[in-house]
């Protein structure tokens, strides 16, 4: 058997395979029972040193100042 075919046997069972658990795996872990505290931490972690709300894009004088 030449090495081109050896290589495709194995890509196409034992690679797509393992391919498919560790999908599978960081399916699980993102999604683990746990996991909701840090989500919602690191999605508001912009907001985190802001002291006041932007100040609206108008031509109003209250913006400018």
């Amino acid at each position: 058997m030449d090495t081109y075919s050896l290589l495709r046997e194995f890509a196409d069972s034992w690679m797509l395979l393992f391919l498919t658990l560790v999908f599978t795996a960081v399916i699980v872990w993102a999604f683990r029972p746990g996991s909701r505290k840090v989500h919602d931490e690191i999605a508001a972690s912009i907001f985190r040193n802001d002291d006041k709300p932007a100040a609206a894009a108008d031509n109003s004088e209250e913006a400018r100042t």
